[in-house]
């Protein structure tokens, strides 16, 4: 096939995070916090997290399969699958080979890619790896598919409430409704101790929070600078806010994202964009002779940022909250959260706009990159997405549980990281049909999942994955 494909993007996405969730007010209680600590200090409303029966791998399966068999695409249409995942099941084996499970029913297996790895940014690696293959000499003509998946889990402390659970897979390909404008991307790269995962006898990470959002407002505004001296060279005039209809961050939690939007408009305000009103400018001129860390620590700074942004966060990223706030920290998965928030709530608005991406994985890595809204041929619409996920739908459809049955969850998944030899209750009373569930890890090792029987027709027969052999 030849290359240089035109509309290079994002064709379908679909979501899936599991059931089970604890409401974040409870957890204040449980825990004996403040009232307010987690839903306002942090932003968040609840958080869903994997039971017994779920991880990275079901839900992959899940979201992967969700998406063939509601949009009608042949398993044999797929030439390429990447998964972006910090949640190590195996050191070896990559999640992307479980998912070949789907394919090899169908006799494909003439499918490249594996698993990217590094904190929060894989799954954006991922995509990245997908639609540079569409552009390239080497496509083939098929379809590309980008699974991002995690499940946060923090250790007992200050950590635990920015945890949560999800799997998004999207289907890449020409002629998108979700085009990249791969020229408008800047990237900031370097070498910190944020977040890491050193110990691998643990799934709990080591967190230096505060320099952890240093780090990620540091690399944030690297990339907008890079990102609009790119936009001035490729457009021929200066970049600022109001030349994007909504801003999508990296979200660990909300209160991060409020900070993160006024942060560009405090470099706009800098830049003397002309994004900044007279009123605002008055309110952020005592600062504009802070270096950079200065700015980072001081409080009044971002005080004053984020009333004078108020407005346009309101306009251009509070449609995005909705899943990073009711689902929690998603990891690779969210980023592409927020970005399935704002179709959910904006579809019919966004054709024909810029929407701006903000992906951030700590140690560190990030990029700022530009997509482009179009009008779609059906099903690769924005509305049919919106209609596919079903945000709303998946949001009511959850079982609420009980702080102590969380932290009780949270132990058992202690004691069986990194187990083997043991066999899952298999009660997926909680689950909704065609969700994929893990059964057993046997003694070497082995992991076996099955489905739940219900759901769509599957786009083609594979019985043994079915049954879980």
């Amino acid at each position: 096939m030849a290359s240089g494909q035109k509309h290079v993007g994002i064709l379908a996405m679909e979501i899936y995070f599991p059931r089970t969730c604890v409401q974040q007010e409870a957890l204040e209680v449980h825990d004996g916090a403040s009232k307010g600590k987690y839903t306002i200090g942090l932003g968040q409303d609840c958080m869903a997290f994997c039971s017994e029966l779920e991880d990275v791998i079901s839900m992959s399966l899940t979201a992967v399969t969700s998406l063939l068999e509601k949009y009608g695409i042949d398993p044999n249409q797929i030439g390429r699958l990447e998964v972006g995942s910090e949640t190590v099941i195996d050191k070896s084996k990559s999640i992307k080979t479980f998912l070949m499970q789907i394919f090899e029913g169908c006799g494909n297996t003439d499918i490249e890619g594996v698993d990217s790895t590094n904190a929060c940014y894989g799954g954006t690696a991922a995509l990245f790896n997908c639609v540079n293959w569409v552009e390239s000499s080497s496509w083939d003509g098929r379809y590309g598919i980008v699974v991002c998946t995690d499940s946060a889990v923090y250790a007992d402390g200050p950590a635990r409430p920015t945890g949560g659970a999800a799997a998004i897979a999207m289907l890449i390909g020409p002629n998108a409704p979700i085009a990249f404008e791969s020229k408008c991307r800047a990237s900031h790269m370097s070498h910190a101790y944020d977040f890491y995962k050193p110990n691998l006898a643990s799934e709990y990470p080591v967190v230096d929070g505060k320099l952890s959002q240093t780090c990620y407002l540091m690399a944030l505004d690297s990339c907008y600078k890079r990102f609009c001296d790119r936009f001035e060279k490729l457009e021929g005039k200066p970049f600022s806010i109001c030349d994007a209809e909504s801003f999508v961050f990296h979200s660990p939690y909300n209160k991060l994202v409020q900070k993160s939007f006024s942060r560009l408009y405090f470099n706009d305000f800098l830049r003397n964009a002309s994004s900044v009103e007279e009123p605002a400018k008055e309110k952020l001129a005592p600062f504009s002779a802070l270096t950079g860390d200065e700015s980072y620590q001081s409080r009044d700074l971002e005080k004053a940022s984020q009333q004078a942004a108020k407005n346009l966060y309101d306009m251009k990223v509070q449609p995005t909250t909705l899943l990073p706030k009711q689902v929690g920290n998603m990891y690779t998965a969210s980023l592409y959260a927020a970005f399935a928030s704002l179709i959910h709530n904006k579809h019919s608005s966004l054709v024909g706009k810029r929407v701006i991406i903000f992906s951030y994985g700590s140690g560190l890595t990030a990029t700022m990159f530009s997509l482009r809204i179009r009008d779609g041929q059906h099903p690769f619409t924005l509305s049919n997405i919106a209609t596919v996920m079903n945000v709303s739908e998946k949001l009511k459809s959850r079982q609420e549980v009980a702080p102590e049955k969380f932290v009780e969850t949270l132990k058992l998944m202690e004691h069986r990281y990194g187990g083997k030899d043991f066999v899952t209750t298999k009660d997926t009373s909680l689950l909704a049909p065609g969700t994929f569930y893990l059964t057993e890890v046997d003694s070497m090792y082995r992991r076996t999942y099955a489905k739940k029987a219900g759901g769509n027709a599957a786009a083609c027969k594979n019985g043994s994955l079915v049954n879980g052999h």
